[in-house]
């Protein structure tokens, strides 16, 4: 498990996200189109490297499935700008939620069919697959055109087994609370400073008749996220699964125990959307981006879409608030992001590799454009304000220098076995309230029957 020093350290190095430069965004020689030397004579046997030109198709799974993202208009932008120069070559797309790509990658993965690019995401929910030999080992390509130094300093390590690359992060971000400013207005609210006043809070938007938060619980990770953001708080700060995983505590600690019962607090007072775990992560989203909320939590990635949203120029943003008088509202979830993965069994293995090297080069550059800079992993050169980004963008980018620690998911952290088991309970608090006690027992019988 990755060590506290090596999260501080990636930390620090979002703070250089203004001013640091996106090597090499706009080399893209290496990968042009290959040419025949020669056509050959009649009836001649053509050279192997002449059959690259032959029509190919690259399969690429992707979480962008939302039309309003601006990272699925990127994503759409450079396939067919890459499809354009490269006639050859075809690149399928196959866009899904987040849950809906963890579940089919498991199936594929099962009968070792992974598509030739997919998404995973760090440490500990990509070891499976590459302890399987599912994805192909990346540092040859990392080094073509200096693709490597375009990442923030550290970042590639949650990403790296043996000193092998696997897969490519589209982002570090960090959790905040959005929140719509003229809403507050309106209702007479402040920003709430301690978990006690959010809670009050809470209380007061829903008896306006405002709904308070939205979330998209039917892709479970959401409220994880949340949780756990509050189990930092309990815990006076980061670090409990690590002490679970270093057997110095249990999940029947009185930390984990407060966690749920503050969680359930929220839930109760009417805090999310009537049928919440219907909603997935982008119609949760939406909730927030149309106005129909007054707040909603997730990680700094959002910003970008909330940017192009119709709530652009409403909505603040600020740090979850202590529990109780426990933890430091400068310690954040870190989220280094989903990343690209490249299959060990791809057919066109090398001209994958072109491609994914060609697309993160100029990630950078197209993200900065598209307003949706704001967390990604690579190293940006640009003037955020100066290029239109917006007040709520600026805060964001200001919290990053406040980062003082901080803890990863659940399920970047513990083994699939138990952390399926922790979402399902935590999805669970938002239809029915459960003894704390009985959660805690929930997530330690699980986590000692995966840990035989």
């Amino acid at each position: 498990m990755v060590k506290w020093s090596k999260v501080w350290s990636l930390m620090l190095a979002l703070v250089l996200v203004f001013s640091l430069a996106a090597c090499g965004a706009s080399n893209n020689s290496t990968n042009d189109k290959p040419s025949n030397e020669s056509a050959g004579k009649e009836g001649e046997t053509k050279k192997p490297e002449e059959s690259k030109e032959k029509q190919i198709t690259i399969t690429f799974q992707n979480i962008y499935p939302d039309p309003t993202d601006p990272k699925n208009m990127i994503l759409n932008k450079l396939v067919k700008q890459y499809q354009d120069e490269h006639p050859h070559i075809k690149i399928e797309l196959d866009s899904l939620n987040t849950d809906q790509q963890k579940l089919k990658l498991k199936t594929q993965a099962a009968s070792k069919e992974v598509p030739d690019i997919t998404v995973v995401n760090p440490a500990a929910q990509m070891q499976p697959f590459v302890e399987a030999g599912l994805f192909a080992p990346l540092n040859d390509m990392l080094d073509q055109n200096g693709l490597k130094d375009t990442f923030q300093d550290g970042l590639l390590e949650w990403y790296s087994f043996n000193d092998q690359i696997y897969a490519l992060p589209d982002g570090n971000n960090i959790a905040v609370v959005y929140y719509n400013k003229e809403i507050f207005e309106q209702a007479g609210a402040k920003v709430p400073e301690t978990f006690e006043e959010l809670l009050a809070l809470v209380r007061d938007l829903k008896a306006k008749g405002i709904q308070p938060f939205a979330i998209g619980e039917k892709d479970t990770w959401t409220g994880s996220f949340l949780f756990m953001n509050m189990l930092l708080r309990t815990n006076g700060g980061p670090g409990f699964l690590q002490d679970v995983l270093d057997k110095k505590k249990t999940f029947e600690d009185p930390a984990f125990i407060e966690a749920v019962d503050a969680f359930q607090n929220l839930v109760q007072a009417g805090a999310f959307q009537e049928g919440a775990t219907s909603f997935d992560y982008n119609a949760g989203e939406n909730l927030f981006k149309t106005g129909k909320s007054a707040m909603y939590f997730m990680g700094s990635w959002a910003t970008g879409g909330i940017e192009t949203s119709s709530v652009n120029g409403k909505v603040g943003v600020f740090k979850f608030p202590t529990i109780n008088g426990k933890g430091n509202s400068n310690e954040f979830m870190l989220a280094p992001g989903s990343a690209f993965a490249i299959s060990a069994d791809s057919k066109h293995l090398e001209e994958t590799k072109a491609f994914l090297n060609w697309f993160m080069l100029n990630f950078p550059k197209e993200t900065f454009a598209a307003k949706g800079a704001v967390g990604i992993g690579q190293k940006v050169d640009g003037d955020f304000k100066a290029a239109g980004y917006s007040d709520m963008a600026m805060e964001v980018l200001g919290l990053f220098k406040e980062v003082k620690g901080g803890d990863l998911a659940f399920d970047n952290t513990m083994n699939p076995g138990t952390a399926q088991v922790h979402l399902t309970s935590i999805q669970n608090l938002f239809v029915q309230k459960k003894d704390a006690a009985e959660v805690a027992k929930e997530h330690q019988a699980a986590y000692e029957a995966n840990n035989k």
